[in-house]
């Protein structure tokens, strides 16, 4: 998988994790059916997505975008619905979440390339 499509996968699991929170809250603590069904689709397609993403990105990056941008958008998808009140401040602090995300997906740089029996790890010290 390409850096970018990681990116991809990864923001797409992120999406997934909003989902899952908040079907988890409507299940009622997993008595009814079709929010428990939604909840268990979208966690375990998020996992598998944030599992694949991080085979191209460093574990640390993806999880903390992946908890951050979920997070934010399951408080946004919550104001949104109005199953959240909200404030300037509210909206300022999901901003700051966002911000420091894209801080870190700007900064970090994609995994070295796996050692082989023929070409050692970058940090082997051969």
């Amino acid at each position: 998988m390409r850096p970018r499509t990681g990116w991809a996968v990864l923001l797409g699991s992120a999406v997934l994790e909003a989902v899952w929170a908040t079907a988890m809250g409507e299940s009622e603590g997993f008595s009814r059916p079709i929010p428990t069904l939604v909840f268990a689709v979208a966690a375990i397609a998020s996992f598998i997505g944030l599992e694949r993403a991080v085979q191209t990105l460093p574990l640390a990056t993806g999880y903390a975008v992946w908890t951050g941008v979920g997070g934010a958008l399951t408080v946004l998808w919550a104001i949104a619905t109005g199953a959240q009140p909200w404030s300037p401040l509210t909206l300022l602090f999901l901003a700051g979440i966002l911000v420091a995300v894209a801080g870190l997906a700007l900064t970090e740089r994609p995994h070295a390339a796996p050692a082989s029996p023929d070409r050692p790890a970058a940090s082997d010290p051969a």
